[in-house]
């Protein structure tokens, strides 16, 4: 249960920075990368959440 939150805030930072990134160099794949990587974080955290089953509710729903 933890873990899940641990590796949820990290994904979040993670996925922030990505998004900062992004937006300085102006590649909007890194950027979207890093929003993805957020919303792969916050329910990994909020809703405690296994990575795997973050990623594949996150891809059902961007398609």
């Amino acid at each position: 249960m933890y873990t899940n939150k641990l590796r949820g805030s990290w994904d979040q930072a993670k996925g922030f920075s990505r998004e900062l990134w992004g937006e300085i160099t102006g590649d909007y794949h890194v950027f979207s990368d890093g929003l993805r990587e957020r919303m792969i974080g916050r329910l990994e955290s909020r809703c405690d959440m296994p990575h795997d089953a973050a990623e594949k509710h996150i891809d059902q729903l961007i398609q």
